[in-house]
C-alpha cells in the first residue's frame, strides 16, 4: 500500500520536498504538489492519507495525527506571510483574503478582534487580486508572490511577527497531518528523510536549481525565516491559535 501524500509547492517546502526525493520512502508514497487550501481539502475528504495542512482545518477533520516533528512555522518574521496595505490598520476599510490558505485568514482575523482592534469588511479573493489592493483596500497575500509585492506598499504587517508581539509564541502556520493512525516505522522514515532537506538546505537549492541572484535570498529565507522544528512552544501555539479561532 502507498500511502498518499499531499504538501505544498512554495518555497519553504523545498526542504521536505528534497528529503522525500532523496529517501527510498519516495518510492512508497504517492506525492500530489497542491495549494495549502487544496492540501486541506484532500485531507478533509479523505483523498489522501497524510497532508501539509493549514493548522486552521485540524478541528475539520473527524480523526487527526500529527505525525512529523517538522513544520512550517517562525519564530519572528517570516516575510511570507503579509497583510500589505497603502494605508495604516486604521485607515484601512476592506481586507482581501488570498483563496490559498485558511490559517493566514483566520490569523488576520484573530489579530484584528483581539490585538489591533479594527473591524474591517472581509473579502474572500480570487485569483489576480493582488492588483486591487490600494487606497484603504489592504490583501492577505502568501507565499512566494510576496516577495516581490512588499516594496510596493507603504505599510507591511508580517503577520507571524504581529502574532508574536500579540502572544509571546511562534507561530506554525501548517503541520503534517495525517486522518488516520499510520505506522510507527513510516513515521520514523518520514521524519529522517524530511530531517535531510532542513539541515541540508544549500543542497536543496542546488537540487532546485535556484539562480544566483535569488539562491542567497532564499537561503536566507529558509535558514532565518522559516523554522521547521515543531517545538513544545509552537504545540502551544497552535492549542491558543486554534482556541482563538
Amino acid at each position: 500500500m502507498k500511502y498518499k501524500i499531499s504538501a505544498v509547492s512554495y518555497a519553504n517546502t523545498y526542504p521536505f520536498l528534497y528529503g522525500l526525493k532523496k529517501s527510498s520512502i519516495i518510492d512508497t508514497i504517492d506525492l500530489s504538489l497542491d495549494y495549502p487550501s487544496d492540501c486541506a481539502k484532500k485531507l478533509i475528504n479523505n483523498q489522501v492519507d497524510i497532508g501539509l495542512v493549514p493548522v486552521a482545518i485540524i478541528p475539520q477533520l473527524k480523526e487527526h495525527y500529527i505525525i512529523s516533528d517538522y513544520c512550517i512555522g517562525a519564530e519572528g518574521k517570516v516575510k511570507s506571510v503579509l497583510l500589505l496595505s497603502d494605508v495604516p490598520l486604521h485607515e484601512i476599510k476592506t481586507v482581501l483574503l488570498d483563496y490559498q490558505s485558511k490559517t493566514s485568514i483566520n490569523l488576520t482575523k484573530v489579530l484584528a478582534k483581539h490585538f489591533w482592534n479594527i473591524q474591517p469588511q472581509w473579502e474572500e479573493a480570487e485569483e489576480g487580486f493582488e492588483n486591487t489592493i490600494k487606497n484603504s483596500t489592504a490583501g492577505v497575500i502568501i507565499g512566494d508572490r510576496t516577495f516581490n509585492l512588499s516594496k510596493n506598499y507603504s505599510y507591511v504587517y508580517d503577520l507571524a511577527e504581529e502574532w508574536q508581539k500579540f502572544s509571546g509564541l511562534p507561530f506554525v502556520f501548517a503541520c503534517w497531518v495525517s486522518n488516520k493512525k499510520i505506522t510507527p516505522n513510516f513515521i520514523k522514515e518520514f521524519n529522517e528523510a524530511i530531517g535531510v532537506g532542513v539541515n541540508n538546505i544549500s543542497s536543496v537549492l542546488d537540487f532546485y536549481a535556484i539562480e544566483n541572484e535569488k539562491k542567497l535570498e532564499l537561503l536566507n529565507y529558509l535558514t532565518n525565516n522559516i523554522s521547521y522544528l515543531l517545538t513544545d512552544n509552537k504545540r502551544k501555539a497552535i492549542k491558543k491559535f486554534l482556541d482563538l479561532v
